[in-house]
């Protein structure tokens, strides 16, 4: 029954290791972060800013105004969706240390975004 104790646990740590090391890596984003929205098209707004925060690379809502979701890669890649009311974005980018920045795109309207860590 020991070596059956033994096996079970080597088995544990075989698995947890690699789990334990991917929550490190997607953490690297973690925190509360301003994202500035921008359109080229004067219809469409310009300059609105909207707050988010990321845990374990899970991205959410910081405003009850505007619900967010998506995912941050381990490199930084990100994706993205912003809505409120009817109204849908999805964007797509990058971020690196303490800012990030790319695409976005709903129905009517297409911009840039960029971010900074608050």
């Amino acid at each position: 029954m020991n070596m059956f104790r033994k096996a079970l646990f080597a088995t544990a740590v075989v698995i947890a290791v690699p789990l334990a090391q991917a929550d490190a890596a997607t953490s690297t984003f973690d925190g509360a972060w301003n994202v500035r929205i921008a359109s080229s098209s004067q219809a469409c707004g310009n300059g609105a800013t909207v707050s988010i925060g990321i845990n374990n690379g899970q991205i959410a809502s910081s405003s009850a105004a505007v619900t967010a979701s998506g995912r941050v890669a381990d490199a930084g890649n990100i994706k993205v969706t912003l809505s409120t009311g009817i109204k849908r974005a999805v964007g797509f980018g990058r971020l690196s240390g303490t800012s990030g920045s790319g695409t976005w795109r709903g129905a009517m309207c297409a911009g840039t975004w960029t971010a900074e860590r608050i």
